[in-house]
């Protein structure tokens, strides 16, 4: 994939970052939201159409339970979030995919349901998986109550009086969606229904429009139970307590594979950002409107460090670690350093020093005054491209790509057990990925082909034996178990940032990595890692509320910090 300018002359940019730098999974678990991030954009489409959201139902009784439509016109079209509240037992809440119940569920609707169609997706959308659904269903979610903040700001409310700083900023979310799902999955919509429409054309632009709405329905149905509680002296939540309440979300190995099984989009992805950063660090002159702007982020991006609490000992240890070299990049990155030439780059240069999560919030951060140069390249991170086979190739060119561009896959021994030490599968009872333990747990007959550097492996020592003349259809007709990592192979001859460049087997393989640079796309911050292999975050904290939409600073909420605390 190649970036095109969207000006009339090329824009100025540095050499790119390499795959082997970048593509590291130590490296791509320390990414940062960005203003590229699909949230952010999410929020500049509706900022630019002056959205008006309307809540149009609202058969919400009492106690916070029945059902509400909001609904917004975007890219021309009625899109309508479908909110069910139900009754839970303690028993049955639980944020694990296995669960059956939920305090609520939501469907984003395609146009403005009639009362029949409300009475449809009433009967199906709170079950979820189990339901049923219709091509009008776009997206189809989940979410729990975080119990103990949900009910401290009822009751705060209901009294008159506002909740305790420190406990809101401490959770974050009244809510956690325990899955977003999209793409035809459970019989919802197809991706292709909506693939072409204004607004939804880039990644998860449906499901990320869907979370949005669903943050302002836990704002109004917290306000809602506290009022019906105490009509004569509860009070509304202050807008800046409200703004800093996003939704949480519980996220496991199920969203994992997803970047292994889609090289062309993470090519994508990965080559719009860097090519960003590139563009950002070919600035010769900042003026002093970005350096400005950039000490003042930096001096947010400390305090959102400092308000990050983790219990997970390996990310509060890096946590802590950047903390302190926060301080060195401030002292380093005084205005007149800045006015020098080049400050992008030489301070981006001058991270090397320090860690990974301290280089990556850098990248982040030079962005950030630079949407004028940047945020067009958001285009260019969806794909309809699918990998073809290319039969006609001989095995001496694919020979050569194997060693241009998976020379990394080449450097394991995959005779020790510790470099095969863990197995994908999918869950026989939820039908989801996961990862275990080759030496400890059944299953790996089943084992998923996310094998990538072993297949390689193979591959090349099968391809010892065959004449480099021979055409990869010859090849293939005799070895038809290496089809896939061929046409993978040749897909990265046009896609070079498509590939972790690490043994995604390997005993020392961290699935939170993968899970944390897919969910820093999306925007999320405050990661939370509950294990190695699932997550906690926060979505669209600070972002604007529904009447905040058209406000001049509704893009300014990168890394928010709670002002209350």
């Amino acid at each position: 994939m190649t970036i095109k300018s969207h000006s009339a002359e090329a824009l100025p940019q540095a050499a790119l970052r390499p795959p082997e730098q970048v593509m590291r999974l130590e490296r791509m678990g320390s990414f940062f939201p960005t203003r590229l991030s699909f949230m952010r954009t999410t929020i500049r489409r509706l900022h630019g159409e002056r959205a008006e959201i309307r809540r149009t139902r609202w058969e919400i009784d009492d106690k916070g339970f029945g059902r509400a439509v909001y609904t917004v016109v975007y890219g021309g079209h009625d899109y309508s979030l479908v909110a069910f509240s139900n009754p839970l037992e303690p028993e049955n809440r639980t944020d694990r995919v296995i669960a059956k119940a939920w305090d609520t569920a939501y469907v984003l609707y395609d146009g403005v349901p009639s009362t029949a169609e409300l009475d449809r997706l009433q009967a199906n959308a709170p079950r979820q998986e189990a339901g049923r659904f219709e091509a009008s269903d776009l997206v189809l979610s989940r979410a729990n109550k975080s119990v103990r903040l949900f009910e401290h700001v009822v009751e705060r409310l209901a009294a008159g009086r506002q909740p305790d700083p420190e406990m809101l900023a401490s959770v974050g979310y009244l809510m956690r969606t325990t899955a977003v799902y999209g793409n035809g999955k459970f019989g919802i919509a197809d991706r292709g229904l909506i693939a072409g429409r204004p607004g939804l054309e880039g990644p998860f632009q449906a499901e990320m429009l869907t979370v949005w709405l669903i943050r302002g329905f836990t704002h109004d149905l917290v306000e809602h139970v506290a009022r019906a509680r105490a009509p004569q002296t509860a009070v509304p939540l202050e807008r800046h307590l409200k703004r800093h309440l996003g939704i949480g979300n519980s996220t496991g190995l199920g969203m994992a594979p997803f970047l292994i099984n889609h090289p062309v989009l993470l090519n994508n992805w990965m080559l719009v950002r860097e090519t960003a950063l590139a563009r950002v660090r070919a600035v010769e002159h900042a003026d002093e409107a970005a350096i400005d702007r950039v000490r003042e982020l930096l001096d947010r991006a400390r305090r959102h460090l400092d308000q990050w609490q983790v219990a997970d000992e390996r990310q509060m240890r890096r946590i802590e670690c950047l903390r302190g070299e926060a301080v060195e990049v401030e002292a380093l990155m005084s205005a007149d350093w800045l006015r020098q030439p080049w400050p992008w780059q030489r301070l981006v240069d001058a991270s090397a020093r320090w860690s990974l999560e301290c280089q990556e919030l850098i990248v982040a951060l030079v962005l950030e005054p630079y949407g004028a140069l940047v945020d067009g390249l958001t285009d260019c991170m969806s794909s309809a491209t699918e990998p073809r086979l290319r039969p006609a190739m001989q095995l001496a060119e694919l020979a050569d790509l194997i060693s241009e561009q998976f020379g990394w896959a080449l450097a394991y021994d995959f005779d020790d057990e510790h470099e095969t030490g863990q197995f994908w599968y999918v869950s026989e009872e939820k039908l989801e990925p996961r990862l275990g333990w080759r030496d400890r747990e059944p299953g790996a007959e089943l084992e998923l082909p996310l094998d990538v550097a072993r297949q390689v492996s193979r591959l090349k020592a099968d391809m010892a034996t065959a004449s480099g003349e021979e055409t990869v259809a010859e090849f293939v007709m005799r070895h038809p178990q290496h089809r896939n990592i061929v046409r993978r192979i040749q897909t990265a001859q046009h896609c070079p940032y498509g590939e972790i460049h690490d043994n995604l087997i390997g005993a020392d393989c961290l699935a939170i990595d993968i899970l944390r640079c897919k969910l820093s796309f999306f925007g999320a911050s405050k990661f939370d890692p509950k294990s190695d292999r699932w997550t906690r975050i926060n979505m669209y904290q600070g972002a604007p509320l529904f009447d905040e939409i058209t406000n001049a600073d509704a893009d300014d909420w990168w890394l928010p910090v709670s002002e209350f605390v």
